[in-house]
C-alpha cells in the first residue's frame, strides 16, 4: 500500500483516525492541535497517510517519527516517502516502532534507547489526591538552572542521553516548558522537591511526562503528589482524562496509587546520532 503526504483537506479525517487510537497517538494529536499541519517550530509536523486514512506516519520538525498504522502489511512504503529525511528517533505503538525502523534501513545503526513502556490511563473523576507536604507552583518558582540540571539528569537516567547532549537539550526544553506553561514544581517551603509536566495536551485529555524527583528526595511520595496535584488543576479546567507511560515498576506503582489503570504500551527508539533515511539502492 502506498502512502501520500497529507494536506489540509485531510486534517479532519486524520485527526479522527488518530483519536480512535488516542492511547498511543497523544503526541501527534497534541502537535497537530498546537502547531497544525506543516506548522513551524520544533513540534510542527508533516504526515503521510494511506488512501483510506487507515494508517499514518508523522514526522516532527525536530526529527521524531510517530507512526500509527495498525495492521500495516508493508512498512516498506514508508521508506519510499521518507528517503532523505533526518530522524532522531521513533515513538509509537509498541508493535510498530521496531518494524518501521527496520523497514527504513536503520535497524543496525547505533541507538541510545530501545524500550517498551507500559501505558496507563485514568478518568480524572477517579483521581486520588495523596496527603503530604508541598504545594504546586509554576516553573517560575524555581531556579531555571536547577530545573535544567534536573531535566538533564532525567534524560541521562531514563533515555541514556550522553551528559553533554542532555545538558544542551535540557536547557532548550525547560525554556519551552516555561513559555508553554506546561510544567509544575512541588514546593516544600521555598525548596522545589519534584517536577511534573504535560508532554501532550488536548482540551479534554492530557498526557503526563517529565516527572522527576532528585534521587536524595525519593521514597517519600513526592512523585505521586506532584502528578496528582497537577492533574487536579487540569480537572478544574475541564480536562476529563489523563494518560502516561511508565519507565519502571516503581513509577507504575506510584501511578496506580493515584488512580491510573493499564492502557496500550508505547515503543521508543532513540538514535545515538541523527540518521538520514537511505533511499533504495
Amino acid at each position: 500500500m502506498s502512502l501520500r503526504e497529507a494536506t489540509a483537506d485531510d486534517l479532519p479525517a486524520l485527526t479522527a483516525f488518530l483519536r480512535q487510537h488516542e492511547a498511543t497517538s497523544m503526541f501527534p494529536l497534541s502537535n497537530l492541535a498546537g502547531a497544525g499541519l506543516h506548522g513551524a517550530g520544533f513540534y510542527g509536523m508533516r504526515f503521510w497517510i494511506s488512501g483510506d486514512v487507515s494508517g499514518a506516519i508523522g514526522l516532527t520538525n525536530g526529527g521524531m517519527l510517530q507512526p500509527q498504522w495498525p495492521g500495516a502489511a508493508d512498512w516498506a512504503a514508508a521508506r519510499a516517502v521518507l528517503a532523505g529525511a533526518e530522524l532522531t528517533g521513533v515513538i509509537g505503538p509498541a508493535g510498530q516502532v521496531r518494524p518501521l525502523v527496520e523497514a527504513l534501513g536503520l535497524g543496525s545503526v547505533a541507538i541510545s534507547l530501545d524500550a517498551v513502556e507500559s501505558g496507563f490511563v485514568m478518568e480524572l473523576n477517579d483521581l486520588t489526591l495523596p496527603e503530604g507536604p508541598g504545594v504546586l507552583a509554576g516553573l517560575e518558582a524555581a531556579d531555571p538552572n536547577l530545573l535544567s540540571e534536573w531535566r538533564a539528569e532525567h534524560l541521562t537516567e531514563v533515555t541514556a542521553t550522553p551528559p553533554d547532549r542532555a545538558a544542551t537539550q535540557a536547557l532548550a526544553e525547560v525554556e519551552r516548558w516555561r513559555a508553554a506553561g506546561s510544567h509544575r514544581v512541588l514546593m516544600e517551603g521555598d525548596q522545589p522537591v519534584a517536577m511534573c509536566g504535560f508532554n501532550a495536551a488536548l482540551p479534554d485529555v492530557v498526557q503526563v511526562g517529565g516527572v522527576y524527583v532528585p534521587p536524595a528526595l525519593r521514597g517519600k511520595g513526592r512523585a505521586r503528589r506532584v502528578v496528582a496535584l497537577h492533574l487536579a488543576e487540569a480537572r478544574a479546567k475541564g480536562v476529563r482524562r489523563a494518560r502516561l507511560f511508565a519507565v519502571s515498576d516503581q513509577a507504575a506503582r506510584a501511578y496506580r496509587a493515584i488512580g491510573f489503570g493499564p492502557a496500550d504500551p508505547v515503543g521508543l527508539v532513540l538514535f545515538a546520532d541523527p540518521q538520514r533515511v537511505p533511499a533504495w539502492a
